[in-house]
């Protein structure tokens, strides 16, 4: 990735969205630039010294820079740095300070360093490292069994290459990896000619500029689906070690889930299982949408002929039905939520996998059924501590139980996990939702219009979003907005969205339809 570009909120960027040294189109001269900045970020790079190491002169590579990479050297150096002291404070390792990581990754003034910080990340160094600290406190509490998951994809995985001295390091980070594939619901596999996927890894570099990179191969197809690349990789460490491991199987998971959707999508029509069909209704029920959502049902309903007690089947059924109310998607919601309660009720006695718990999850928190949520969302944390989905449910679970701040970093850390998941946007629309119960009504309409250009077709979010304009005196935003809810729901009520909106705190709700009735939405 050349510096400058968006960063990621994770501890390391997936290599197809990075441009790399080798393969970037820049010229030679800045390609060695950007390798000597990267190699040593905490250096203060002259300008003639970056020259000297591209073959060219000062005033060349300051307009070959600008020209290609579109900045300076000193800014490029700048975004490398911050992106390098973000990887450090999300890995959260033991001991770690916030001085220490400014120094390694070349800002000698602190105070310069968390500005600039928290102007591109939206928080301070502290925020990210306190967080750290509650993802790191859900692993610890983590069982070293785990219960059989059904229909588990499989994925070989063996030995991580490497040099003779980190053989030792980078066999126990492959433990840790297979350790958190398997607590996220996939089957480790020691021979590709047994799994559908493969996974390999291999550790290049020394020292603080150690890297581990892992690819992700379809056995049936030789292609490449996925891969991922994770700096500064540590080595005494055990709980950092199990730290990076998760984060790893988390970013690996939608990947997958991708290919096991596409897979079932390839298959014949009559050859279909219960769980090929819940696959392929999985993405219409992600997309939180009236078309996706009708899709899901008619595959999940043929799901279910073929095996009512299928758990992933169930769950998402149970997810679609209360969707249908919540979301405005039916004429019939006392029916709808009746069907989506019975369906939960039958999942919760079904499984312990982390994303059918997860789904399950979501389903209650819809259905007012708070406290089980949260009982069903802290068992699929104890499960699987690396589930972006569990940790966004646990934050909304937050918001509706009247914690804000604590909803806001579960659903920073379901980002941090997962940020290109189909349901990250659902977590930003859950961190607009907290600052407006915090009564930040600017920063929640910041957050829920973010939400909205990553996912247009989730008008509902206006519901919320009006209201924050409305309460934070934006009134031709909050037109704007309201109009936008009234052109998908042309009908629809205030009366309407208060029997259809999820569990807020009473004082919220009723700030909610108060801003929408001021706003103009008919009572």
């Amino acid at each position: 990735m050349i510096a400058g570009q968006d960063i990621s909120q994770v501890i390391s960027q997936d290599i197809p969205q990075r441009i790399s040294s080798a393969t970037s189109p820049v010229p030679r001269g800045v390609r060695r630039a950007l390798d000597a900045m990267r190699a040593n970020v905490g250096h203060n790079w002259r300008l003639t010294e970056l020259a000297a190491i591209a073959g060219t002169s000062g005033r060349t590579l300051q307009r070959q820079f600008l020209s290609f990479v579109g900045k300076t050297p000193r800014a490029v150096l700048r975004d490398i740095g911050l992106e390098c002291a973000r990887r450090e404070l999300l890995q959260g390792a033991p001991g770690v300070t916030i001085m220490d990581v400014a120094l390694r990754c070349g800002f000698p003034h602190c105070g310069r360093f968390s500005i600039a910080y928290r102007r591109r990340y939206g928080e301070t160094p502290s925020q990210t490292l306190k967080r750290q600290g509650v993802f790191t406190a859900t692993l610890g509490a983590m069982p070293s069994l785990f219960g059989s998951a059904r229909d588990r994809p499989a994925v070989a995985f063996g030995a991580i290459e490497a040099a003779t001295e980190n053989l030792e390091i980078a066999a126990d980070i492959a433990d840790d990896i297979a350790a958190a594939l398997t607590r996220a619901g996939i089957s480790v596999a020691s021979s590709p000619r047994t799994a559908g996927y493969q996974l390999t890894g291999s550790m290049r570099g020394s020292g603080p500029q150690t890297r581990l990179i892992f690819r992700l191969i379809d056995t049936e197809t030789g292609g490449q689906l996925w891969a991922h690349r994770a700096d500064g990789v540590p080595r005494d460490e055990t709980a950092t070690g199990e730290h990076l491991a998760t984060r790893i199987a988390a970013a690996l998971q939608p990947c997958l889930r991708v290919a096991e959707i596409d897979r079932a999508l390839r298959k014949p029509a009559s050859c279909l299982s219960a769980r090929d069909l819940a696959l392929r209704a999985m993405p219409g029920v992600l997309s939180l949408d009236a078309d996706g959502n009708a899709r899901a049902l008619e595959l999940l309903e043929r799901a279910l002929d073929l095996d009512p007690d299928h758990p992933l089947a169930i769950s998402l059924a149970a997810w679609a039905h209360v969707q249908r109310v919540v979301y405005h998607f039916t004429h019939a919601p006392r029916e709808e939520r009746a069907r989506s309660l019975e369906l939960a009720h039958k999942a919760s006695t079904l499984c312990n996998d982390a994303t059918v718990l997860a789904v399950l999850g979501n389903a209650l928190t819809l259905l007012n059924e708070v406290d089980a949520a949260d009982v069903v969302i802290r068992k699929a944390l104890a499960v699987d501590g690396g589930s972006a989905w569990a940790w966004s449910r646990s934050g909304w679970i937050d918001v509706y139980k009247g914690d804000p701040q604590s909803g806001i970093e579960r659903f920073k850390i379901a980002l941090d996990l997962a940020p290109h998941d189909p349901l990250a946007f659902n977590s930003m629309v859950g961190i607009g939702c907290a600052h407006f119960n915090a009564g930040q009504y600017a920063d929640a309409a910041v957050w829920q219009e973010r939400a909205l250009a990553e996912h247009p077709s989730a008008s509902w979010v206006h519901r919320t979003l009006c209201p924050a304009y409305v309460l934070a005196g934006q009134g031709p935003l909050a037109r704007r907005s309201l109009g936008a809810l009234r052109q998908h729901y042309p009908d629809l009520t205030v009366s309407e969205v208060e029997r259809g909106m999820p569990p807020l705190p009473p004082s919220q709700c009723d700030l909610v339809f108060g801003a929408l009735q001021e706003a103009g939405l008919p009572a």
